[in-house]
């Protein structure tokens, strides 16, 4: 099967497949002519495992429970009376089931990293670790402690620390989301061989001076047509 040829719009680096280019940019609104090849620079192995998303998945996952866990105590401190016996099964059934969630986007979570950034040794990953690795321990400690149907204040603090431990791990991971190394899986400190020539590099244009080049090329091109039309009339 052919590969599909890729193109980029150079001013806000809107990257899609070539066929199905029209005239504007989807995202940014300007002329195709803004438009540039555009190659891959991340290995197809690595961009089919980030593709499955397993750790966005198990995030997910663990997200719903943490925060359903805090704020069905605080439903029922307020509404004793509605729906005790479902309330406190919902709240059980998340209690004991949330620490699996946890180990799961814990092992993803290292999976991905490895994939997209070839190492977990960088300041923002190991933050993460740490994170992951209270918001794990708070909640194993809710796991020993609950007593179905009683929900002491500890209890409600427990979750309510598990709540904000996953926010924090929530903003940091929202800044990697689209981030990734380019290449192929090699993890950091493995030597590779050194390439006998350096890459050339192509100067780089802002967007406005982009802009202004395509509709230069655009008042040319229609003056072209202008004076070609003259002639014929003539």
């Amino acid at each position: 099967m052919k590969e599909e040829k890729l193109v980029r719009c150079r001013p806000c680096g809107y990257v899609m497949k070539e066929s199905e280019l029209g005239d504007v940019c989807p995202a940014c609104g300007l002329p195709r002519d803004v438009f540039e090849p555009y190659r891959e620079k991340v290995s197809s192995g690595r961009l089919r495992f980030l593709a499955l998303d397993i750790h966005p998945i198990a995030i997910h996952l663990s997200q719903t429970f943490v925060a359903l866990v805090p704020f069905l105590i605080i439903f029922h401190y307020l509404f004793p009376d509605f729906e005790p016996t479902i309330i406190h099964s919902v709240i059980a059934f998340s209690v004991y089931l949330f620490p699996l969630t946890l180990i799961l986007s814990a092992l993803s979570g290292y999976a991905d990293g490895l994939v997209r950034f070839k190492t977990i040794n960088t300041p923002l990953l190991l933050k993460k670790i740490i994170l992951s690795v209270i918001v794990i321990a708070l909640a194993v400690i809710q796991a020993i402690v609950f007593r179905r149907d009683i929900y002491p204040w500890y209890f409600l603090l427990l979750s309510l620390g598990s709540l904000a431990t996953a926010v924090q791990l929530g903003m940091l991971g929202k800044h990697l989301i689209n981030v990734i190394l380019p290449g192929t899986l090699v993890l950091r400190g493995v030597k590779k061989q050194a390439s006998s020539a350096e890459p050339v590099k192509s100067p780089r244009m802002s967007p406005e001076e982009i802009a202004r080049r395509v509709q230069e090329k655009q008042a040319a091109k229609a003056l072209a047509q202008k004076e070609n039309g003259t002639n014929n009339t003539e």
